[in-house]
């Protein structure tokens, strides 16, 4: 299979160099979510997790100096299939060596993540790589299973972090950028696990986050530089043009721009830059939320199974349709969903637009039809003057109704809870609450001495979700199989969307079914009920048989720190 490169135009003056990484193992492609691979230690594993930064890119010429990218960043995952990075403006001639970091520097690790534009390597939002209140970023993340001596297949999660552990790496390279080039770079696994240090799971331990003399760091930072190879050096053909630019739908000729809201402690969010917040668009999606006109017999709105009171989830374990049919999952709320970027338990919707019109169509839930609605609001008094305003024109259409539901639904953000407060001094935790915050944000590393919950990995950062799918332990059931209905990938099986804890305590029931009627039954869950199957998330499945077996004082705090998080 031929190797293409793909290089953007480049921006400025000079070559460009487009650097593409591929995970291998012992040379191979490597194949994710595959326990067909051994370490030194004989240890069966898989890789379910590769993602990691880069930067202070750097060439050197053939007379030993060095040409640096100092604002150049990168971020590499493997299941994201995100693989490349582009060096721009390079002055013409030949290079002889690349180099690069593993990590971003000291200055940008310890920058302000409120700051970052939504599609900047570094923004937290975009690469899950973030120690949020702990303070900088992941540089590296490792996940996956092992089999032990046993046959017991538990799993590991290596975390290499913290500037002293930010790792140079240096490859020799013949570059002729008289013209744009791209370079194949090779990251094999085996090396980082086995060479020159080889660790063993069973051993050396499961999981690492990368504390001051941890020796699983420091292998991981001793074999990092040997397992990145030159594969290939390539001259690209002509690059494409640039992308035409976004133009936004609809925007009527007077419009009054709407102010987003948020937390300065947020990331910035990525919004839909073809649908621009204005007041008109909003206030339109308001009324189509609340309007039972949506679905076929006018009985059921959207807010029926969204309750403003219960922070837009449903309060009853999953949601009745008109005609009071039953559906087979619990409603999501429905808050700070401009930094999501699929939606559903599944994710089968990849945009806000096209979630919002697969409930009003659904036969079950509001069995309306996207020509019967428009014909419907368009006949009624109410809503032409309203589709006026928002969109220039009277028409009501299917593509107009999404766009203003996705428009309200972006404004309803949540972020000023008691442990917002609580940061800003404006507001102080109790004993319990700051005892549940301590476990909520400890990992749970019996090897160093760290017994907490280790509940920021999957609800992490200022949103509390890392927006992923996981597999949290939950007793299977096989006649909803969550993201694998989607994706068809065994390694989905029982998969569903990580939910924000913000507002948790007004959400009940909880889970994707809507099995735990409480808190309380959400942590024993957690603590002694966790169900071990093949694709148990790595960092439960690293944890003891049954969970963290808690004590029911840390549960306790562990609910009283919950309950912070809800906004009044």
């Amino acid at each position: 299979m031929p190797l293409v490169f793909l290089l953007a135009a480049s921006a400025t003056f000079g070559a460009a160099l487009e650097i593409t990484l591929r995970p291998t193992f012992n040379g191979d492609p490597l194949l994710l979510d595959s326990l067909r691979y051994e370490n030194a230690a004989q240890e069966t594993l898989s890789v379910t997790r590769l993602s990691y930064l880069l930067s202070g890119f750097a060439l050197e010429r053939e007379d030993g100096q060095w040409l640096e990218f100092p604002n150049t960043n990168a971020w590499i995952d493997a299941a994201a299939r995100r693989n490349a990075c582009l060096l721009e403006g390079i002055p013409a001639g030949n290079y002889r060596a690349l180099r690069f970091h593993v990590g971003p520097d000291a200055k940008a690790n310890a920058a302000d993540i409120s700051k970052i534009p939504a599609a900047d390597p570094l923004n937290p939002n975009l690469d899950g790589l973030h120690w949020s209140w702990q303070g900088g970023y992941i540089f590296m993340a490792i996940e996956g299973h092992f089999r032990a001596a046993d046959a017991e297949i538990k799993g590991y999660a290596h975390h290499l972090a913290r500037d002293p552990n930010r790792t140079r790496i240096s490859l020799a390279a013949p570059l002729d950028l008289t013209h744009d080039a791209g370079v194949l770079l090779d990251l094999d696994l085996a090396a980082l696990f086995n060479a020159p240090r080889p660790l063993s799971f069973a051993k050396d331990g499961t999981a690492t986050h990368s504390r001051p003399g941890d020796p699983v760091a420091a292998a991981l930072v001793a074999n990092l530089p040997g397992a990145f190879r030159v594969r290939q050096v390539v001259t690209a053909g002509a690059a494409p043009q640039a992308a035409a630019p976004v133009k936004p739908l609809y925007l009527p000729k007077k419009f009054t721009p709407y102010r987003f809201t948020m937390s300065g402690a947020f990331p910035i969010p990525a919004l839909p830059r073809d649908n621009p917040l204005i007041e008109e668009r909003v206030a339109l999606g308001k009324a189509l939320f609340n309007d039972p006109a949506l679905s076929r017999d006018g009985t059921i709105s959207c807010a029926s199974c969204h309750q403003a009171s219960a922070a837009f989830a449903d309060s009853r374990r999953v949601s009745i349709g008109v005609r009071g049919q039953l559906g087979t999952r619990n409603a999501m709320p429905l808050f700070n969903l401009a930094w999501k970027n699929s939606f559903f338990w599944d994710g089968r919707a990849p945009s806000l637009r096209a979630q919002v019109l697969a409930p009003i169509q659904d036969h079950s839930e509001m069995d309306e039809s996207s020509d019967h609605l428009s014909a419907k609001l368009a006949a009624s008094a109410a809503y032409p003057p309203l589709f006026l305003a928002a969109f220039g024109s009277p028409a009501v259409t299917g593509e107009k109704i999404s766009l203003a539901l996705e428009q309200f639904l972006l404004t309803l953000t949540a972020y000023d809870a008691k442990f917002d407060r609580a940061l800003r001094g404006k507001a102080t935790l109790g004993d319990d609450e700051k005892r549940g915050f301590e476990l909520f944000m400890t990992e749970y590393e019996p090897r160093t001495g760290q017994l907490g919950a280790d509940c920021f990995h999957c609800h992490g950062g200022p949103l509390f979700s890392d927006h992923q799918f996981h597999n949290n332990g939950l007793a299977p059931d096989e006649a909803d199989p969550g993201r694998f209905r989607v994706t068809q990938l065994a390694a989905d099986r029982h998969k569903f969307a990580t939910p924000s804890l913000r507002n948790v305590a007004r959400t009940a029931p909880y889970m994707h079914d809507g099995r735990f009627a409480t808190l309380e039954e959400v942590i024993a869950h957690y603590s002694s009920g966790v169900h071990r199957s093949p694709t148990l998330d790595p960092n439960l499945a690293k944890h003891p048989d049954g969970g963290l077996q808690l004590s029911t004082d840390d549960q306790r705090a562990l609910v009283a720190f919950l309950r912070t998080l809800s906004n009044e």
